[in-house]
């Protein structure tokens, strides 16, 4: 059994380019494809601003007024500018400033063992076009549905390579397949828990370090059923499973803050 260090998907950056890790754990897009405009109008970027540094990441769009993202990306966080409507990553439809006051963080989240790595960020009402929509949630009655071997799409603006100093310029997106937790336990040991969901990377194709809290989608209907939590400290390339937080575990938390 592979027991390895796991690492959040944040990309943290201060002045300049040298990055850290946002909380001690790593994840990103490696070999990914680049998106279309309009592709995914539910993407949001997370521009964290941490005391005198900032921090990358991903999120959804769930409603007019709610971006889905992780724990790990805004445990902390002084305040954060949401992209919305982005392909090119600096060039957003809409930008949204907001405070710690507006973020929810899960009552249980645990940075240790990344439990619970799920958090709600509150924005100005958006209007839908085109460039933005929501992202649809699962169904309760899916609550139970494993999903393994399903078709899913990631995607982000996290690294592309594990030897690139900084998060992509444009969208990317990648097809993956999930994979039991069983499997997945036996990289990650006991840190999988029922409420993560897993995918395998063959080829190097993963989320890395930027592409935290961004959706997971099924290919078939585009329903949201994980946002990007952590992988292997080995590197986003190094083919083993990318781990996301399992949406159908927390439906009813999501219901409870924001009436979705």
């Amino acid at each position: 059994m592979k027991v390895l260090i796991v690492f959040a998907l944040a990309l943290a950056y201060a002045s300049g380019s040298a990055l850290r890790s946002l909380d001690g754990p790593d994840g990103r897009i490696t070999q990914g494809k680049d998106a279309r405009a309009d592709q995914f109008p539910y993407q949001a970027g997370l521009s964290l601003k941490i005391g005198s540094s900032s921090a990358w990441c991903g999120g959804s769009l769930i409603g007019r007024e709610w971006i889905l993202t992780a724990a790990h990306c805004t445990d902390g966080v002084d305040s954060v500018e949401v992209y919305l409507g982005s392909t090119v990553r600096s060039s957003p439809k809409v930008k949204h400033h907001v405070t710690k006051k507006d973020i929810i963080i899960h009552a249980d989240w645990n940075s240790r063992t990344l439990r619970n790595d799920i958090s709600l960020i509150r924005i100005p009402r958006v209007d839908y076009s085109s460039a933005i929509r929501n992202v649809e949630l699962p169904r309760r009655e899916s609550r139970y549905a494993s999903y393994d071997g399903d078709e899913v799409i990631a995607s982000g603006w996290g690294r592309t390579s594990d030897s690139a100093s900084a998060v992509a310029a444009h969208l990317q997106y990648a097809n993956l397949r999930v994979i039991s937790n069983a499997e997945c336990k036996r990289t990650y040991s006991s840190t999988i828990r029922d409420s993560n969901i897993c995918v395998s990377t063959p080829a190097g194709v993963s989320t890395c370090n930027g592409d935290s809290g961004g959706p997971l989608v099924l290919a078939s209907d585009k329903v949201q059923v994980g946002l990007t939590s952590f992988g292997s400290s080995a590197g986003c390339e190094k083919e083993y499973p990318a781990v996301f937080t399992r949406v159908t575990s927390y439906l009813d938390w999501i219901k409870d803050h924001t009436g979705i």
